[in-house]
């Protein structure tokens, strides 16, 4: 059962591609938690949120490692939190980088933020400037963790497409490639 995780810049594509792929390949997709909790919110986020956000990404990561037999798909990870940490309060807690050494996703998909801005209350940083800078902040971080990625760019079913074909090829060369 490998692991993808669907990062990058907001307004990328991530959650139509984690789901996407998930049907796709016959798996599972994990929504982002973050999304759900912030938009619950009454009031302006904090650190402590952060921190509550990124004890449930493991939660939910540890929860399908131990009983998900199919391909998940996860819909953003702790690399997004931790520069959202960083960005937002200039620190990150330990056991953060502390996961992030045994998490266990395979792979990364990166998008590239060449999709057009979508407005959504709950996003922040919008400008192309700003969407090129977190995309090579992730990237940093995805190349900390050793694991492969691929860089996913494209309109629509492009997008799609190259982001499936990125998948198959992984899955060719990973333990058990009895996944395609």
């Amino acid at each position: 059962m490998p692991f993808f995780c669907l990062n990058g810049p907001e307004s990328t594509g991530k959650t139509s591609l984690a789901e996407s792929l998930s049907a796709h390949f016959v798996g599972t997709w994990l929504p982002e938690y973050a999304r759900k909790y912030v938009e619950n919110l009454n009031r302006e986020y904090t650190y402590r949120d952060i921190c509550h956000i990124a004890h449930k990404q493991i939660e939910e990561q540890n929860e399908m490692k131990k009983n998900s037999s199919e391909t998940v798909f996860f819909d953003t990870d702790l690399i997004i939190t931790k520069v959202w940490f960083l960005h937002k309060y200039k620190k990150a807690p330990p056991f953060v980088d502390k996961y992030l050494k045994i998490t266990p996703v395979d792979c990364y998909l990166l998008c590239y933020p060449d999709l057009e801005w979508q407005e959504e209350a709950v996003r922040e940083h919008g400008g192309d400037t700003e969407r090129l800078f977190f995309f090579e902040w992730y990237k940093r971080e995805i190349q900390k963790t050793g694991k492969p990625f691929f860089v996913i760019t494209g309109q629509q079913e492009e997008r799609l497409q190259n982001a499936i074909r990125c998948v198959g090829q992984f899955l060719s060369t990973f333990p058990f490639s009895s996944y395609l």
